[in-house]
């Protein structure tokens, strides 16, 4: 009856200006699609180029090799009879676009530039590209010679147009225009466009999929249709993982899943869908047909082609699916390692070494790379030859066959303790038996020497000899007596991360692993250049609550079982002197807020976009049942003092995993001054203002007149000076 169309659509994990592997990626991506029956292959966006490319996106040299990438595209035999839709930027009229180019045996069909640009957040789009800003409107693009003499076309449409095939009619997305209030597929569906397209470069961030999932299934349950959404998957050369989840939604329900995290390069989705049954949908839609009769309608290229066959009575189409979400625990288990396998198959490098210092941080991170050689050795046992080449070539051994995670372990992660007098006994063997449980290469000394060594140069050349605040010295002297075993650390763990294996007779360098996380960043509670000034974090993008939420996984998951004590130890630096061989020093006391506590005010401060007045008016209801006006004040006002004062902390920050939506990190996510003005004058007598007793009916003497004025404003700052 020729009314069943099979379409493919597929995460990939590119990199950034790896042309030519990119381009091996795409074209497996077509011939499984073609193998498995589709007509139509969706790729990811910029799936040519890599989509982190950044400021390579200005140099001609990206357009040209894109270009070069397409080229062999377009003639590959691979491509013929399957139409093809893949991501590159196009220059036209001089602009630089951010497109897809759809083309079928040889012939470019259509360009569709981006219409709508992410440009939050970690997306800065708008640097680079220039969103399409007529809708439903084209115009004629001249292609470079280089592909002229291949398609025979001088120049091709470069627009929003829709693709009219014998059968069905298509229309394309990219990426945030599904996130937007007013989609294209709204307009397009009542056009009569019955499939709908996305290609993405969607990172992952802690319980986002089910956002996805669910706009990607409303965009055809009001309106019907099928809606194919591609995301690349993988670290492409930044902080950011792709987390694949591509899927095919027919009337509001899933009928294909894409796995989130893979260490497979390619993967492929297909669907067979009946385009009657999106018909008979629309037709019940009485709403639906009374707006579809006012749309202006989409501009058609038309191709004599189509995606279903005459002879398909016996075809079966695919049933709908129940979506499997991932738990907390699992999210975080597998994301960051999949990135840590990308950056160390990428980086060629031979491992990675870890400061261990027995405390929570540091094991979630430990943990993460054995989780990492589970997926690895799964992989291989599943039979993929991509995987087993990357083990080998790392460990620059041909016969190694990964099977025992825990071997795999102690081939590529080395972990150290470097004890001082205010380590204890208890820290020293919670790493140790860690280490043992994960079976990492272990290694431990004392650095108590080398300390001594540097505070006796200072005492020679100032003539005086800083002290523990316990042993009679000030402040300033006990935090730099911290920093200086801290910052010992970060020397010797790049020492032994670059000549650790040459000791051991083994071939390559370590990548240095951070173990700070989100929640320390925010709060300014990192030394600077100290053993967690690493190469890479894989918790760094991490809450201490959603940590700990990890750390109870691995206990139940991988069974280490040693992890019960170290979760429930209080966290330490352990940088100030033992009490009776006991530690004194608790995290929290020393930052003097809670980790829960930062979480919240992360979240308030980048997601609400809140400054002090405004977080202290949430907290006041928010905390109204523990907490008293005034303690609100005095929470939000230090939070904030040590939060500007350690600010400039982050433009050293240790390249870390993006898991959280507060993240401080001031490399793109969250562009703020590192130089403030830390006593927030202004704002914080706002607060105190709030918080002053005076007569009203709210609680804590709070009153509905107790804003100043504009005028009084001004004249207590004119005083204050």
């Amino acid at each position: 009856m020729g009314r069943k169309v099979t379409v493919a659509t597929c995460s990939l994990n590119q990199w950034a200006l790896d042309f030519e592997g990119n381009l091996r990626r795409i074209l497996r991506s077509i011939e499984i699609a073609r193998n498995k029956g589709a007509r139509y292959r969706l790729g990811p966006e910029l799936e040519i180029c890599g989509y982190g490319c950044w400021d390579h996106y200005f140099e001609s040299d990206t357009i040209l090799h894109s270009y070069q990438v397409l080229a062999q595209l377009l003639v590959a035999p691979v491509t013929q009879n399957i139409i093809c839709d893949v991501g590159m930027p196009v220059m036209h009229r001089n602009v630089r676009y951010n497109c897809r180019v759809i083309f079928l045996n040889g012939k470019i069909l259509l360009i569709r530039p981006k219409m709508v640009l992410a440009n939050e957040g970690n997306y800065q789009e708008m640097r680079w590209f220039a969103p399409w800003p007529r809708s439903r409107q084209a115009e004629d693009h001249f292609l470079p010679r280089m592909i002229q003499k291949l398609t025979k076309q001088d120049v091709v449409p470069f627009g929003d147009l829709v693709l009219a095939t014998k059968d069905t009619c298509i229309g394309t997305e990219i990426c945030e225009e599904l996130w937007t209030p007013h989609s294209p597929h709204i307009d397009m569906g009542l056009d009569g466009v019955e499939i709908f397209t996305n290609a993405s470069g969607s990172h992952h961030v802690l319980r986002k999929a089910h956002t996805r999932v669910d706009l990607v299934n409303l965009a055809t349950l009001k309106n019907g249709g099928i809606y194919l959404m591609a995301n690349q998957k993988g670290c492409d050369g930044g902080r950011l993982y792709y987390d694949g989840c591509s899927m095919i939604s027919v009337n509001g329900s899933t009928v294909a899943q894409g796995a989130q995290f893979s260490l497979d390069d390619v993967e492929v989705l297909t669907a067979t869908v009946d385009l009657e049954d999106i018909r008979s949908y629309r037709a019940e839609i009485s709403s639906r047909n009374l707006m579809a009769s006012t749309v202006v309608p989409y501009t058609r290229v038309k191709v004599d082609f189509a995606l279903s066959c005459h002879d398909d009575v016996l075809v079966s189409t695919t049933e709908p699916i129940r979506w499997h979400f991932h738990s907390l625990g699992e999210e975080i288990s597998l994301g960051p390692a999949c990135w840590l396998w990308d950056y160390l198959r990428r980086s060629e490098q031979a491992g990675f070494f870890l400061p261990l210092s027995g405390g929570l941080d540091s094991s979630a991170t430990a943990c993460l790379v054995y989780s990492m050689c589970c997926q690895v050795c799964q992989a291989v046992s599943n039979g993929n030859k991509e995987v087993l080449a990357d083990v080998q070539r790392i460990l620059n051994r041909d016969d190694v066959l990964p099977q025992d995670p825990q071997k795999l372990c102690g081939q590529l992660l080395t972990t150290c303790y470097m004890a001082t007098q205010n380590s204890s006994q208890d820290t020293y063997n919670k790493a140790k038996e860690l280490a043992e449980q994960i079976g990492s290469y272990h290694i431990s000394f004392n650095i108590d020497g080398v300390v001594k060594a540097i505070m006796e140069i200072f005492r020679v050349m100032t003539g005086k000899m800083p002290q523990f605040l316990v042993h009679g010295g000030s402040s300033r002297e006990d935090v730099a007596m911290q920093n200086v075993q801290a910052r010992v650390r970060m020397v010797f763990s790049y020492l032994f991360a670059q000549l650790s294996l040459w000791s051991r007779g083994m071939q390559g360098g370590l990548l240095v692993l951070g173990t700070t996380n989100v929640d320390e960043c925010l709060r300014g509670y990192v030394t600077k250049y100290d053993c967690s000034s690493a190469d890479i974090n894989p918790i760094g993008g991490m809450s201490k609550t959603d940590i700990r939420t990890f750390i109870q996984y691995c206990i139940d998951h991988f069974h280490l079982v040693c992890l019960r004590s170290i979760m429930a130890a209080p966290a330490t630096a352990e940088l100030k002197p033992l009490a009776e061989g006991q530690v004194s020093q608790t995290d929290e006391e020393d930052m003097g807020v809670t980790y829960k506590e930062l979480t919240v005010f992360g979240r308030l401060r980048k997601v609400g976009k809140a400054g002090p007045y405004s977080m202290f008016c949430k907290l006041i209801n928010m905390w109204k049942e523990i907490c008293t006006p005034r303690e609100v004040a005095d929470k939000v006002k230090h939070f904030f003092r040590k939060y500007s004062l350690n600010r400039h902390k982050m433009t050293t920050l240790t390249p870390s995993y993006h898991a959280e939506s507060y993240s401080p990190d001031d490399n793109r996510f969250d562009p703020r001054p590192f130089l403030y003005q830390s006593s927030w004058p202004w704002q914080f007598r706002c607060i105190d203002q709030q918080v002053r007793p005076q007569p009203g009916p709210f609680p804590g003497g709070l009153c509905q007149d107790a804003w100043p004025t504009s005028v009084e404003m001004l004249g207590a700052s004119v005083n204050a000076g």
